[in-house]
């Protein structure tokens, strides 16, 4: 080879090298910008919240979820209150408090009595509302074992138990303390394996966590990641050390923004948020609630105080997660605040949006502002969370909820500095895409803003293959224990009582496909609506059930199909079938495409009108090709079997089905036998006996050329 061509092969290598090299960072860098999709949310808030559903009526009925101190933790409250802020004490009673915090059902996750009894409240309520974000999002978490699934998590203060806890929960209590179990006890419980991440940056946590984890899905580190906090108090420490700051409001009501703002509100929740690509979403079917078009983290740094608040590091991460975002101030329609209600606080945090959100904006397009604090209180570590969710509820219901408690916008801050306007009432959302920002401050200085956006428009599906004229509609049920399988029976009687126009075929799929089949299972069959409600109702109260409603366990054993011989067939028999289910249809048209050639008629015509369908030329195809639509039918719904048997053509059926035969050999066979049998002599009998072939045989003397064994079915039954 001469010098030349080296050359020539040389720059043909590195440039084949080059564009490779292009293309993996190009990948690189398609991945660090791709949008990450919300694709499940479950949220426990005060006020009775347990859904975002139930938030969503919170903040539309413009109420508040500010209680008296709850009397079922111990608290003594009498000795930790007193009027005026003394050491010791707090000045206030009130707070946003979850219902039930003390209330866990610990073998439905496989832990002891004694290990939950050791448990911060904070780690159980994290498991249970990470079960409700799956089954939010039509996951089941099974399905997720061993795969690269993250945990971030916010946690904060633990002020259930220390190390010094009853004796006889030693052994628990380290784990029950440590912030570090919050994320790896959700994992361990789950059987992820990707990162399981603690995050405590006090108010700003789950927001930081929410940014972690979408950090992580862009990379590729996980294929879809949990993200949220939880806050639950112990006992009453915080509400006595920032009541020595005259930081809290004694009434209980956060007044974010406004003239009359006297502190902030301690309260506890729970939210988590799932996130993974939005390629991965589309490609895997989940529904887009929302994308994180951006997201920024930062810190104070040498600010006017360990705890003050910075206005220009708020500024700055605002402008980061803009630019993460690549879009302008002006592409975001309204901001959920971190708007504590304090008089330092709020000033400096609505200095910060008019400077960075608030200038260079139409005058038709002010930027809203609004705080979910003002009905819930301050729930800390899970205060970002709940702002996300509130946004995406408000996203998609084209509403901008009203701020509550706000007597006059805040006078110590310069409205007039640009277009920022305060959700002193509800507004409807503009019709362009809606993007909101989310804002979470911590009180050691970290501060994190996250951009949403409105899910793209899906493309909507060729046909409805979910309702055909279906007989009747079975709901699905199933739980852990009995008690519990009750409980499920009550939540899809209020959901349809509730939602009237909504269809019970649509909650039906949801419970049969998007849910754990757990141990103890339940399906209601109804006609109509008023049939489901009854069955469920019975089933709910512990009553006998009517007709149409089955309780069982999980079995063990496996499953096996059997398909019969002839004598089955009758007029019809398939096409109520045919007619109601798409996949039905299919396979039978399928199959008689190669059966009908070998045929005097078309199959279709000989089951439905009954025309020679007793003749054995046409019952046995009729047969075959109703057994294997039917087994069709059956595997579209994920029954499959482990084992599978037939008599006479149903063996046929079986060997096709198993794929022993293809179904071009299989009709084949099926018609060729059928007809052979047809043309068999018309006359003639069958007896079947129990003896042995020895025993029979002298019987047959002088009778062989009319008589004979046609086969044995086990050695003592011959049949002749």
């Amino acid at each position: 080879m001469s010098n030349e061509q080296k050359m020539v092969e040389y720059l043909k290598w590195v440039t084949t090298d080059l564009q490779k090299a292009r293309q993996r960072l190009a990948s690189v860098e398609a991945g660090n910008d791709e949008p990450v999709a919300i694709v499940g949310m479950a949220c426990a808030l005060p006020g009775r919240v347990a859904s975002p559903d139930d938030l969503w009526r919170l903040v539309m009925d413009e109420a508040d979820g500010i209680t008296d101190w709850p009397t079922d933790r111990g608290w003594d409250i009498d000795a930790s209150t007193i009027r005026n802020a003394q050491p010791g004490k707090s000045y206030t009673r009130k707070g946003g408090f979850l219902d039930g915090a003390a209330q866990f059902d610990p073998g439905f996750f496989g832990i002891s009595p004694r290990e939950a009894l050791a448990m911060d409240p904070q780690q159980r309520v994290l498991l249970e509302t990470a079960w409700e974000t799956f089954e939010q999002a039509g996951i089941d978490p099974a399905t997720l074992r061993g795969t690269q699934v993250g945990v971030f998590a916010g946690v904060v203060e633990q002020s259930y138990l220390g190390l010094e806890g009853a004796e006889e929960l030693e052994g628990y209590l380290m784990t029950s303390k440590l912030s570090s179990v919050a994320s790896g006890r959700i994992a361990y419980t789950f059987g992820f394996e990707g990162p399981a991440v603690s995050v405590d940056t006090a108010c700003s946590s789950s927001l930081v966590a929410l940014h972690l984890a979408v950090q992580s899905v862009r990379k590729g580190e996980v294929d879809m990641a949990l993200a949220g906090g939880s806050t639950v108090s112990g006992n009453p420490s915080g509400f006595v050390d920032f009541s020595r700051q005259n930081g809290l409001a004694e009434d209980g009501r956060i007044k974010s923004f406004a003239a009359a703002a006297d502190g902030t509100a301690w309260s506890e929740g729970v939210g988590l948020l799932l996130v993974e690509k939005l390629s991965d979403a589309r490609r895997n079917g989940h529904r887009v609630l929302a994308v994180v078009r951006g997201s920024a983290v930062n810190q104070d740094g040498a600010s006017n105080g360990l705890t003050a608040p910075n206005g220009p590091s708020q500024e700055r991460v605002i402008h980061q997660a803009l630019a993460g975002a690549r879009l302008n101030a002006s592409d975001v329609d309204v901001v959920e605040a971190h708007g504590t209600g304090t008089r330092l606080g709020d000033p400096i945090e609505a200095q910060a949006l008019l400077a960075s959100y608030g200038r260079q904006r139409p005058a038709d397009r002010p930027l809203y502002l609004g705080s979910l604090k003002s009905n819930i209180g301050h729930t800390v570590a899970a205060a970002g969370a709940g702002g996300v969710i509130k946004m995406i509820m408000a996203m998609r219901h084209g509403i901008l909820p009203k701020t509550l408690n706000v007597d006059e916008p805040t006078p110590m801050v310069d409205w007039e500095a640009g277009r920022v306007e305060l959700l002193t009432e509800a507004r409807p959302g503009r019709p362009c895409a809606r993007r909101a920002g989310v804002s979470a401050f911590g009180v050691s200085g970290t501060n994190a803003h996250v951009i949403l956006e409105e899910p793209p428009a899906e493309e909507p599906e060729d046909g409805d293959t979910a309702r055909h004229g279906a007989p009747g509609t079975a709901v699905a049920l199933s739980a852990r224990t009995p008690p519990a399988l009750r409980d499920q029976a009550r939540r899809p009687v209020s959901h349809v009582e509730e939602r009237r126009a909504e269809d019970p075929l649509d909650v039906a799929y949801s419970l049969a496909a998007e849910r754990s089949a757990l141990e103890h299972r339940a399906v209601v069959v109804g006609s109509d609506r008023e049939e489901l409600l009854t069955g469920l109702r019975a089933l709910a109260e512990g009553r006998t059930t009517p007709t149409g409603a089955v309780q069982d366990t999980r079995q063990t054993g496996k499953t096996a199909f059997l398909f019969t011989g002839q004598g089955a067939q009758r007029t019809g028999m398939g096409m109520d079938l045919y007619r109601t289910f798409p996949a039905y249809a299919h396979a039978f048209d399928t199959i008689t495409a190669q059966l009908d050639p070998h045929l005097d008629q078309p199959l279709h015509h000989t089951i439905t009108t009954g025309h020679h369908l007793h003749h054995t030329g046409n019952t046995q195809p009729a047969l075959f090709a109703t057994e294997v639509a039917l087994y069709r039918l059956l595997e579209t719904w994920g029954i499959t079997p482990d084992y599978l048997a037939g008599h006479s053509i149903g063996e046929l059926t079986a060997a096709h089905i198993s794929g022993i035969l293809t179904l071009q050999d299989a009709c084949t066979l099926v018609t060729g036998r059928a007809r052979l049998m047809q043309n068999l002599p018309t006359h003639g009998t069958m007896i079947a006996l129990q003896a042995t072939e020895q025993e029979i045989l002298p019987h047959l003397t002088g009778h062989e050329h009319h008589l004979t064994i046609g086969g044995i079915k086990q050695p003592h039954q011959p049949w002749s």
